[in-house]
């Protein structure tokens, strides 16, 4: 076998088309006699709509039609999932719109500035109701309906069935109530598609050109909602820039442009604005955590109780469920907790509907379970590193079944924290932080710790196919679907380590309905795990075929078949004795089977990759400005293909849990009203407020694909967040400072240590408000939330 490339540093194959702007994205397509979309969009929060006067923008140059829902006759559109099939969402609103935002109408129009111009002119009588932003006091007696079907604003909810309270005889309970504010997913794409009616050649009768992460959940979900004949419809999604969750599943715009086009029998694009961005894509986290964790006088961890108030927006899909099951799952993340109670209200509001965003439900877990070991440790005057240490799963207990089920592959958790502990230099960094106390300075030192682990992969399956062409090059056909994450690379890595085929002889097709006949798409950090392990499988079966082609044609014996330091196929140890592979390829051919194999690999249950985070700030007393100083992160996904892309992904990763710690949040105020709908008022950071990122890896194989391959994509986000948090607490816990909420913005912590310095600190927690949870079904009672697309 010729030199393996996996665990090389490979520089991504992808990027000299990215980096020249060559890369084609949905925009750039170009279809003859293109009409342009505009949604005009509700500027209340919710409101009766009384009437909408069509007439002054019917009238307008270039005008070709202004749509409602009555026009369209739509059916509602969940998204990714049914959590209450009550509460979907109509593509264009019936009656009242629920959050500002809300589509009511869409202006088709020869160019994209005639459909703006006409779509302003399209006047909508709104009868406003009176609104409710919070998700707490959605939840509230009396509280303003968003269903009034439903009878209350609770989307969906679970709890544990009475049984031994999980902290009864714990010697000290930590609580902290820690809130995961909403946020933004702000992709450098917006969402957009292109819808074309027609016969394109080849059997379709209608093509679909999509930003989306997963091209056949698109295309399913597209065909059931429309009624759409499968085999008629194409869907592709070239590059794509960015999703991070937020483009997976068929979208209530989608519905209406698609249906757009089919009415008017032309093709017809749509592309978000930034501020339709902000306030119409889906946002993330949105979650209120009540956490009690109970303690041993040594330490040791005895039980946990989590209440959990979830965000679902204005509508009940994707986003509203992850509390109910990855939040949950994770609930207990990398400690050993003997007893768990969990309870999740899920709340209807009027905000922009909630979705994934890197890590969809995970960060929120490990968030919240490192600020109360951060919390306990302060109580019980341990060292946070310390505690940690005493309650971590140790890598002997390995698989591992947590209190709630979910069962961990494989992992050591200690290895990780002790290189992160050591990386950072922690008990200089505490030295330092000491000195600068007793000498009174300014500018205040904190050091902040979190260990994690996450899940990803599933148990789904993944199609991959390899062929060999004429040339010797091969052919990589595969079902998930790459916007950003460097599959082309990875999986041409894969090909050349098994067939010795040089990478620039790998072609890779993916994201085309016509072209790859299934596929799972990317989410969840699926990818190189199923995707890669597909690819792998069907390489082993092209070499196997191979091996039997050569040994025929040398008349040797296939065992003695192997590939040869050139990349031929032959005898091993002879050189002279071996075919090219594009020798093998017509072989192949002329005995009427391609050198090809097309297969579907599954895997039988989740991965959880984990790591150990170290985040290093500095905080001014006098202005509350927190400057990042340092951030350590050692994380473990497994074996290793590619070392360049883990690192890009960290450091992704990282830098956009750092942002929800420090800066981002969607702001609304107590009507509705979306504050920061502009890259002006929504803090998103650049890298100039980052600092350098120290990466490390640990590797610990997991034997449930052939790869031995964990996620990397979402592990940066959800181990920095606790870590920065943490950080900026501990610069101020010697003021006083237990808690304060994210995100850590100057007036934030300006005010906590003015408040410490009064003697009059926030506390870190105060009981959920009464009744939210009582009543809530108790788990397993009900039916669980359905998947509405690919599986993730």
């Amino acid at each position: 076998m010729v030199g393996s490339l996996l665990g090389n540093r490979v520089r991504r194959v992808e990027d000299p088309e990215l980096l020249t702007g060559a890369a084609r994205y949905v925009a750039d397509v170009s279809v003859p006699g293109l009409l342009h979309l505009a949604f005009v969009r509700s500027t209340v929060a919710h409101a009766r709509i009384a009437s909408v006067e069509l007439a002054a923008a019917r009238s307008m140059p270039g005008v070709v039609a202004v749509l409602t829902a009555a026009d369209l006759d739509l059916p509602v559109v969940h998204g990714f999932m049914v959590l209450n099939d009550q509460a979907g969402r109509p593509p264009l609103a019936v009656g009242k719109v629920r959050f500002v935002g809300d589509a009511v109408a869409a202006v088709v129009a020869e160019t994209s500035a005639q459909a703006v111009d006409a779509a302003e002119a399209v006047v909508v009588d709104y009868h406003p109701l009176a609104a409710v932003a919070d998700p707490e006091a959605a939840l509230a007696p009396g509280a303003p309906l968003q269903f009034e079907q439903i009878g209350s604003n609770l989307a969906a909810g679970a709890r544990d069935p009475e049984g031994e309270d999980p902290l009864a005889g714990a010697d000290h309970i930590a609580r902290v109530r820690v809130a995961n504010q909403r946020v933004a997913v702000v992709p450098m794409e917006t969402a957009a598609i292109t819808a074309v009616p027609g016969d394109d050649g080849a059997g379709h009768r209608l093509t679909v050109w999509v930003s989306t992460q997963m091209p056949h959940g698109f295309h399913t979900a597209l065909c059931r909602t429309l009624a759409l004949d499968p085999a008629e419809v194409r869907v592709v999604a070239p590059h794509v820039g960015g999703a991070f969750g937020a483009k997976a599943g068929l979208g209530a715009e989608h519905a209406v442009v698609v249906a757009a086009a089919l009415r008017l029998g032309r093709p017809v694009g749509w592309a978000e604005t930034r501020s339709e961005n902000l306030v119409s894509t889906p946002h993330g986290r949105g979650q209120v955590d009540y956490v009690e964790m109970g303690f041993t006088s040594e330490g040791r961890i005895t039980g946990l109780r989590c209440r959990v108030v979830s965000d679902a927006g204005a509508y009940a899909g994707f986003g509203g469920a992850l509390a109910l099951g990855p939040t949950r799952m994770m609930a207990t993340g990398v400690y050993r907790v003997p007893r768990v109670g969990f309870d999740v209200a899920v709340a209807l509001t009027n905000t922009t509907p909630m979705g994934a965003f890197r890590g969809a439900g995970r960060p929120e877990a490990a968030e919240y379970l490192e600020r109360v070991m951060d919390v306990a440790a302060a109580e019980l005057g341990i060292d946070p590193v310390e505690l940690r240490r005493r309650n971590l799963i140790g890598a002997e207990q390995f698989p591992f079944t947590t209190p709630t089920g979910t069962r961990y592959d494989c992992g050591d958790y200690p290895k990780a924290l002790d290189a992160a502990i050591e990386a950072a230099g922690y008990e200089d960094l505490r030295a330092e932080q000491a000195r600068r106390r007793v000498a009174g300075e300014r500018r205040l030192l904190g050091i902040g710790v979190a260990v994690y682990v996450e899940v990803t992969g599933g148990s789904g399956g993944e199609y991959g196919e390899v062929a060999i062409g004429a040339d010797g090059g091969a052919t990589i056909k595969v079902g998930t679907s790459a916007h950003g994450q460097g599959h082309a690379t990875s999986f041409a890595m894969i090909v050349a380590d098994r067939l010795g085929i040089p990478l620039g002889m790998v072609r890779f097709v993916q994201s085309d309905t016509a072209s790859v006949p299934r596929g799972g798409g990317t989410g969840g950090s699926r990818s190189l795990q199923l995707g890669g392990s597909a690819v792998s499988v069907a390489a082993d079966g092209v070499l196997a075929r191979a091996r039997e082609l050569a040994a025929a044609a040398l008349e040797a014996d296939p065992a003695d078949i192997a590939v040869t330091a050139d990349g031929r196929v032959g005898v091993a140890g002879v050189p002279s004795r071996a075919l090219s592979w594009a020798e093998l390829a017509a072989r192949a051919d002329d005995a009427g089977e391609p050198l090809s194999v097309a297969l579907d690999h599954r895997q039988e249950a989740a991965t959880f990759p984990f790591g150990a985070h170290v985040a290093v700030v500095e905080v001014d007393r006098d202005t509350g400005l927190v400057r990042p100083l340092r951030h350590v992160a050692v994380d473990d996904c497994g074996r290793i293909v590619n070392p360049l892309i883990v690192t890009g992904q960290q450091h992704g990763g990282i830098a956009q849990g750092m942002a929800q710690a420090l800066w981002e949040q969607m702001v609304y105020d107590p009507d509705g009203t979306p504050l920061t709908t502009n890259l002006a008022d929504y803090a998103m950071p650049s890298a100039a407020e980052m600092p350098s990122f120290e990466t490390y890896n640990t590797e610990t194989p997991t034997p449930l694909n052939p790869l031995g391959a964990k996620g990397i994509g979402e592990s940066g986000t959800i181990g920095s967040t606790p870590a920065v948090h943490n950080a900026v607490v501990d610069a101020l816990a010697h003021l006083g400072v237990c808690h304060l909420d994210m995100p850590c913005t100057p007036e934030r912590v300006w005010r906590a240590i003015r408040a410490a310095e009064a003697g009059t600190p926030e506390p870190a927690w105060r009981e959920p408000p009464a009744g939210i949870f009582a009543n809530l079904a108790v788990r397993g009672e009900q039916p669980e939330p359905e998947a509405a697309g690919a599986d993730i």
